[in-house]
């Protein structure tokens, strides 16, 4: 890719801002005009590099409850599991890793259609896995996606403010309802939206800014394939950090560039690690690099590098829809 290319897949993995023409305020930051920044945006799509540009909403400020799910499968059912998985639509990602736990999926569930718990247990029940975990967030201390480094060991400031779930109104939902796909390609997407939700774009710009303030609404920004952006390796590495020190460690391993998302969790029997860190690199050596500082510099000798070694799955979730409540009712009826 050409550095005009390079320029602009940098901007738009940043937060898209909320006004009428973002793509002009983008554009300026670029150096190029309006109209050749959405140009390049659709060539960036076209070629299969940017998946798409949407808002990302925070599952759980918007009443959701949710968790990271590993399954451990038997390798010859591996693919059946898989699409077993892949098909509730509270799942937006599903990835094989290298453990014994080998399928690894984050999912989100309404907590008036049915308990999370119990959702699992049905799946695993199902698909007759032979154990599963069930890994909550404690605490977060990154989210986000970025590749815009060299290395990944390259340091950043993080944004570790904890937001107070409040819920929703019925308008709120519907707002993001329509907002939540592929964010319009054309000089004022907010009025498309608008129009949708019969209300002014500035009305909608207003109430969009209430709920970026109160974290529902995280960001509008691209997502990347990182294999066809150069960045070919991922590992969820995973780390037995003491509890005096997790507030530090957390905040040091966020910092990398290379992390695009930290987050303590809940531990069991048979997973004593406390402490997530989704690491991206151009090759496995940069994440084993990575995680050797990491272990050096803050004394941890427990952790493990869990690489992704197939996609499953990976989408937005399509929050209030009727979509999980039918899934719902098809598992505990089958």
């Amino acid at each position: 890719m050409g550095n005009e290319f390079d320029k602009v897949l940098k901007i738009i993995q940043k937060d898209i801002p909320l006004v009428k023409r973002p793509f002009s305020v983008l554009a300026q930051e670029a150096g190029i005009e309006e109209g050749k920044l959405l140009k390049t945006i659709e060539k960036l799509v076209e070629d299969g590099i940017v998946r798409h540009i949407a808002p990302i909403y925070d599952s759980r400020l918007l009443g959701y409850d949710s968790a990271l799910i590993a399954f451990k499968v038997d390798r010859e059912k591996l693919d059946e599991v898989a699409n077993f998985v892949n098909a509730c639509p509270g799942v937006s990602h599903n990835y094989e890793r290298t453990h014994d736990f080998n399928l690894w999926f984050t999912l989100a569930v309404p907590p008036e259609i049915a308990e999370l718990e119990d959702v699992v247990r049905l799946m695993a029940e199902r698909e007759k896995v032979k154990d599963y975990l069930v890994l909550r967030v404690v605490r977060l201390f990154k989210i986000g996606v970025k590749l815009d480094y060299e290395s990944p060991a390259e340091k950043e400031s993080v944004d570790t403010k904890v937001y107070t779930y409040t819920p929703l109104t019925e308008e709120e939902k519907r707002i993001v309802s329509i907002t939540q796909g592929s964010f319009p390609l054309v000089e004022r997407p907010f009025l498309e939206y608008a129009k949708r939700l019969r209300m002014s774009e500035e009305e909608l710009l207003e109430k969009l800014s209430a709920l970026k303030e109160r974290g529902v609404l995280r960001r509008i920004s691209a997502v990347l394939y990182h294999r066809r952006a150069g960045y070919v390796a991922n590992a969820m590495s995973v780390w037995e950090v003491p509890e005096d020190a997790i507030e530090e460690v957390g905040r040091y391993i966020a910092g990398f560039k290379g992390v695009s998302h930290c987050y303590q969790r809940t531990t069991s029997e048979k997973f004593r690690y406390n402490l997530f860190a989704m690491m991206h690199g151009k090759g496995q050596e940069e994440i084993k690099l990575l995680a050797e500082t990491i272990s050096r510099e803050k004394a941890l000798s427990k952790y493990a590098l869990l690489f992704s070694t197939r996609e499953f799955k990976k989408v937005r979730i399509k929050y209030f829809s009727e979509e999980f409540e039918r899934w719902f009712k098809e598992l505990i009826s089958a």
